[in-house]
């Protein structure tokens, strides 16, 4: 899908947009590319993937170069004025694995991190990162539906054990029957979380 796809999706499952007086969103789309799940046909996907399975190895490569990408936009907002810790990065299925390599491994001062039906592979280069840091790191907030045929529930869970395991203070919630989809439940969850992250600034101090 495309940003203003995934924007439009919202806004049907919540019935309005997904918007805050004070909180800017951006939507970008993944650049087309060749995909292998998809026998190297084109698609607008955040990176390739050898599988979609949890065992194999991650295609660091495209992972590694979209990161660079995305690090562009966060540049361009803390140029603005926006500080670090006020940014949050977050997506539905690839883009929730996505924005974990992007903050976890790249940018751990950033406010938090946010995952819809996603998941980490078990030798994540982001479990290895951790492994080696100290410091405060992002909060987590991840979902994931019970009935998601094509990202198990368990690799979900899975992923949130093992970063809970590795210092990230993480919320997971389960939504029953819920398929590899969005849910007016999940999404009215993510705004209070996003505002608990974000709250509005008291008069006088920069935004």
């Amino acid at each position: 899908d495309s940003g203003q796809g995934l924007r439009m999706w919202i806004k049907q499952v919540l019935n309005q947009d997904l918007a805050f007086q004070h909180v800017k969103i951006i939507y970008p789309t993944a650049p087309s590319r060749p995909y292998t799940p998809l026998k190297g046909g084109i698609s607008n996907v955040w990176f390739d993937r050898f599988k979609i399975a949890n065992d194999c190895p991650e295609h660091l490569e495209s992972i590694d170069a979209m990161c660079q990408v995305l690090t562009g936009l966060i540049d361009e907002e803390v140029k603005s004025g926006i500080r670090k810790n006020r940014i949050l990065v977050g997506g539905f299925s690839m883009g929730g694995c996505m924005a974990m390599h992007l903050a976890y491994r790249n940018h751990q001062d950033l406010a938090g991190v946010f995952v819809l039906s996603s998941f980490l592979n078990k030798a994540s280069a982001v479990y290895q990162t951790l492994q080696k840091s100290d410091g405060v790191l992002p909060e987590l907030f991840q979902c994931h539906g019970t009935a998601d045929e094509l990202v198990f529930h368990s690799w979900g869970e899975e992923t949130n054990s093992m970063l809970k395991f590795l210092g990230v203070n993480t919320k997971f919630y389960s939504f029953p029957n819920l398929y590899h989809e969005l849910s007016k439940s999940e999404l009215e969850k993510l705004k209070s979380w996003i505002l608990t992250k974000l709250p509005r600034e008291v008069e006088g101090q920069n935004e």
